[in-house]
């Protein structure tokens, strides 16, 4: 059994800061890549940031310099820097981590958090 939870999110108003956070646990072997996603609604859920095992990172057009995402791989946990946030930032964030319990990686999500930007 693996679980991703996630915390950090909330209400903030516009150009203010979050931090979010998603710690994996249970039966892991290794975790290769972790990310977040987002989706508003009426909208698809979209990638916002990824991490590798290395620590290589992407990021959508839309949060580049605004956003960082970081990870601690000895606490199988991953982060989400979010300054100068915008309204249209608003959406739940999921947690994304493609885990090795025996041999293949598996795509695993949390069960997302609210976060809202106030203008």
């Amino acid at each position: 059994q693996v679980q991703l939870v996630e915390s950090g999110g909330g209400l903030v108003q516009a150009g203010g800061s979050l931090t979010l956070s998603c710690a994996a646990s249970g039966s892991i072997f290794r975790i290769n890549d972790m990310g977040w996603y987002r989706q508003a609604p009426g909208s698809q859920r979209e990638l916002v940031a990824a991490i590798t095992s290395g620590g290589g990172a992407n990021y959508a057009d839309s949060v580049k310099g605004r956003f960082t995402i970081s990870r601690d791989s000895a606490k199988n946990t991953v982060y989400l820097q979010m300054n100068s946030l915008k309204p249209e930032d608003t959406a739940v964030y999921y947690c994304n981590a493609y885990i090795v319990r025996v041999a293949i990686p598996q795509p695993y999500w949390g069960q997302g958090t609210q976060v809202t930007v106030s203008s």
